[in-house]
């Protein structure tokens, strides 16, 4: 744990990305490269000059978590140029919701995510911190992602000035149309992650740019009903636990004062994603499972093959705020309308069930090391 020091609790997320930014500062340093400092991924522009916020990313789907033993040090042994950054372990657990339907054009999310201190006692998950999301739909190359952090934890307030301030003319027409839909939840995925950085550094192609890449492995279970309560045909109210490892750019490195163009960046970025896929591919092909659905878009399909219809959905009319709650204040239980929904208590399960008991952030780590 001791070489582990953001493997902690700490809801600031300013101060998280502030530690996290030195650590990696100093990495880039220990290459050798001095006068370097740091870029955020550029915007994307399309082919009709339009800017979009995109999420340069890939990742693959693996049965179970066990196959992911060693993958940090078999990746490093098989893509050199690759550095760890050292001590960037970062372990969260987060709920997800998936509140658009299949047929929607893009994907709408909430997401709760925290980070847990030392020695917490780790039996219950609440939600806090709360982001909304919109992403276009797939495993698409380069999705385009917009989301934005929810002041106090509310999703009852309409998030269209917070994407607005934030993305501006970069907000796409058909994005901020999309945001004003109404919401509800179509389904629940419970997830425990294990995060590091690393640096992609491969002067004879990239020249003067280092590539800054998140590496993680998440832990899921996905609920098998909207409400997460009992499934006859799942026989739990989890009905799928899989693994998938992810890499995704964060931004790059290069010397102070150089210029790149749009088209030098994007290849570079473009170009470790594939990197870093390679080995991946030749290390697990034989047991990726192969999918065009994000995780949110596994959790529409999921709850949709163990029978719940879009009209059932929409006479629950679950919102994302009822699970906020630990008791429910409008819904009660099928068998004893005496008794009110616990929410809360549901929601737990997808990370605490006992048959389907997703790991500690620490074993993960530990796993993946």
């Amino acid at each position: 744990m001791s070489q582990r020091p953001l493997l902690k609790h700490l809801r600031n997320h300013s101060v998280l990305f502030s530690e996290l930014a030195a650590l990696r500062d100093d990495s880039v340093r220990q290459l050798g490269l001095t006068g370097y400092e740091f870029h955020k991924t550029p915007k994307f522009y399309g082919p009709n000059g339009e800017r979009l916020t995109v999420e340069p990313e890939r990742s693959i789907v693996l049965p179970s978590l066990d196959l992911l033993k060693g993958v940090r040090t078999k990746l490093r042994q098989a893509l050199p140029q690759l550095h760890d950054v050292q001590h960037s372990d970062v372990g969260y657990r987060y709920p997800t919701a998936a509140l658009a339907n299949s047929q929607a054009p893009f994907i709408k999310r909430l997401r709760s995510e925290y980070f847990h201190k030392m020695d917490e006692d780790r039996s219950i998950c609440r939600p806090v911190n709360l982001s909304f999301g919109i992403k276009s739909r797939g495993k698409a190359d380069n999705r385009q992602e917009y989301e934005v952090w929810m002041p106090n934890d509310d999703p009852q307030q309409n998030p269209l000035p917070l994407f607005i301030e934030r993305y501006g003319e970069d907000l796409p027409l058909e994005v901020r149309q999309f945001l004003q839909e109404p919401m509800r939840v179509h389904g629940w995925m419970g997830v425990k992650r294990a995060a590091f950085e690393a640096l992609y550094h491969q002067p004879e192609v990239l020249g003067d740019i280092v590539v800054c890449v998140a590496m993680s492995v998440d832990a899921y279970n996905i609920g098998a009903r909207p409400d997460l309560s009992f499934s006859e045909q799942a026989e739990s109210s989890i009905a799928a636990s899989n693994a998938e490892l992810e890499w995704e750019i964060e931004g790059y490195y290069a010397p102070q004062g150089s210029y790149h163009s749009h088209d030098e960046i994007w290849h570079a970025i473009n170009y470790t994603l594939a990197a870093v896929s390679r080995p991946l591919e030749a290390l697990y092909g034989d047991h990726i499972i192969e999918t065009n659905e994000s995780k949110t878009e596994r959790i529409l399909s999921t709850v949709a093959s163990l029978g719940a219809t879009d009209e059932e959905i929409t006479a629950l009319n679950l919102q994302p705020w009822e699970f906020l709650q630990t008791t429910s204040e409008r819904r009660v239980k099928s068998h004893d309308p005496s008794r009110h929904v616990n929410f809360l208590g549901r929601l737990n399960r997808l990370f605490y069930q006992p048959e389907h008991q997703l790991p500690s952030i620490e074993s993960i780590h530990d796993l993946i090391a």
